[in-house]
């Protein structure tokens, strides 16, 4: 696998982890609302990882090959950015610090950001028209081997943004606790959007 294969992958991905979706929703939303934000980014780099996993694994062409399952998959992925999208609109804290376990917390933002990357039919569906266009079947690596390293490039492009979203936010929005709410109630209500916009090209798509 070339050099200027992988390098052309990860200008076609920085330029796509540069555009704004659910993952920057989270990020933001966590650097307003936790004291650290690495549960957070590091849940939605889990996510894609896993998608990396399952396209090197095949398993993302039979789930695409699939509409039931794909359906169903979309159906739960909108819901879940309905839930999380709802909750930033009715509690826009910032920076909030509650009670109880901060291990516990920080696995539930983990989590939080696992479902929102890895439960993302888009996301997979990208990952299955974009990964195979880079790989190179004469290269002499393994085709699984070359999609999971493409994978791993691009997680590691929303690595770097994601924790500048997640922190400059933080950063900028601190001392304005009026527009750090705002920011908060924007990032939940754009959850919402994309829920929505999921749930109604599945409506268009099983009408059409």
């Amino acid at each position: 696998m070339s050099v200027s294969s992988v390098a052309a992958f990860w200008a076609v991905s920085f330029l796509l982890v540069l555009t704004p979706g659910a993952d920057w929703a989270y990020a933001i939303g966590a650097g307003l609302r936790h004291r650290t934000v690495l549960p957070a980014i590091a849940g939605l780099l889990a996510g894609y990882v896993l998608v990396t996993a399952v396209t090197a694994a095949g398993v993302a062409a039979l789930v695409a090959s699939e509409p039931p399952v794909l359906t169903a998959l979309t159906v739960a992925g909108a819901g879940y950015l309905l839930f999380l999208g709802a909750g930033m609109l009715r509690s826009p804290a910032v920076l909030q610090v509650a009670a109880g376990s901060e291990q516990q917390k920080w696995l539930a933002q983990a989590i939080k950001g696992l479902g929102i990357s890895g439960l993302n039919p888009k996301a997979i569906l990208l990952f299955l028209a974009l990964l195979p266009q880079f790989t190179r079947p004469a290269a002499g690596w393994p085709l699984a081997v070359q999609i999971a390293v493409l994978g791993l490039v691009h997680t590691a492009s929303c690595a770097v943004i994601y924790t500048l979203v997640s922190t400059g936010s933080r950063r900028v929005l601190k001392a304005r606790p009026a527009a750090a709410r705002a920011v908060t109630r924007v990032s939940g209500a754009a959850m919402v959007m994309i829920g929505v916009s999921l749930l109604a090209e599945q409506a268009i798509r099983s009408h059409g």
